[in-house]
């Protein structure tokens, strides 16, 4: 199995993106051949200031490798530093449909009001995601409930371009089922997710949060006054509730239902000081060596770099199938 997967270099990394991605990246790189990657390319299809987005491509390399992500193990690299990337998705608009992107559901959220005014980088997106996985020939991509329309145009495309020109150059990347990647939702409300861009910062565990401010989150955290049920049942309708067994849940690696088992009959004021404890003695080995990281420019450049030799060389043979493929002399 080679799985391919992508995160936005954002700053201010919080609880939401180590439960829902990064946990499981750590994971799969004990069996899987594994490609993560820093989608600052994919973040300049939005505005953005270039100096921040460096930092936070170090930062959220720092955060990876922090939480668990060895560059030993699998190729971590940013995009930028191997440009078939962005070469591939040029080759394959040729293969993408207009009326397949006009029915991304992503592109129509993000443009929000001012479509015409979006650039076309938003729009076209989704085929620089087809080429992240297509250009390593990836089996399998893990992907949350948000990137599912976008895996099935990667399927889309790799289909169009082996039927069009006679080939099985590329395979079809499937799926790939983490388990329980757990969707962490806002701790002021259970129905919105947990995010960097909600003005409360009580809505968020940032990594860098000191253990004081982690437990001080949780205690004040929105919860409800009734008991904890003994079936997930009883959660229905409690979203905050629900989403705080889930945090659990996910930090502890067992399923909710046993979460419920141990608890059942008590309420927020005895459930929540174990959520805090749990989070603050899980939570601050990642945080120490994450800071520690950070600051050295020098080091993580270097594994970024050492990361995108792997990757290009990986690449290039697809890339050169290709332009061969397609009757483009070089």
């Amino acid at each position: 199995m080679r799985v391919v997967s992508g995160i936005q270099p954002t700053g201010n990394l919080h609880l939401g993106n180590y439960l829902g991605a990064i946990k499981n990246w750590v994971k799969m790189q004990d069996r899987c051949e594994c490609l993560f990657f820093l989608a600052d390319l994919h973040a300049i299809s939005m505005p953005h200031n270039p100096a921040e987005l460096s930092a936070s491509t170090r930062e959220m390399a720092a955060a990876l490798i922090a939480a668990g992500v060895d560059p030993e193990k699998s190729i971590l690299f940013n995009q930028a530093r191997v440009p078939a990337h962005a070469e591939l998705q040029w080759l394959l608009n040729g293969t993408a449909r207009m009326g397949w992107l006009n029915r991304m559901i992503q592109f129509k959220d993000k443009s929000g009001k001012n479509r015409e005014g979006a650039s076309i980088a938003l729009f076209a997106y989704p085929v620089l995601q087809a080429a992240d996985v297509l250009l390593y020939k990836a089996t399998h991509v893990p992907v949350g409930e948000d990137q599912k329309q976008h895996l099935e145009l990667a399927r889309d495309i790799a289909a169009k371009f082996n039927a069009d020109y006679d080939t099985d150059l590329f395979p079809l990347p499937e799926l790939y089922i983490t388990g329980s990647a757990t969707r962490v939702m806002s701790l002021r409300d259970g129905r919105a997710k947990m995010s960097k861009s909600d003005p409360s910062d009580a809505s968020r565990i940032n990594l860098t949060d000191e253990d004081d401010m982690v437990a001080q989150k949780i205690r004040k955290a929105k919860s409800d006054a009734d008991v904890l049920p003994s079936e997930l049942d009883g959660l229905d309708g409690r979203a905050e509730a629900r989403n705080l067994i889930n945090i659990y849940a996910a930090v502890a690696d067992v399923e909710p239902q046993a979460v419920l088992a141990e608890y059942a009959g008590q309420g927020f004021g005895a459930f929540k000081p174990a959520l805090a404890e749990l989070l603050v003695e899980s939570l601050r080995p990642i945080r120490e060596r994450f800071v520690a990281l950070k600051d050295d420019v020098a080091a993580t450049d270097a594994l970024l770099a050492k990361g995108g030799e792997k990757a290009a060389a990986l690449a290039q043979p697809t890339l050169d199938e290709v332009y061969r493929t397609l009757g483009l002399l070089r």
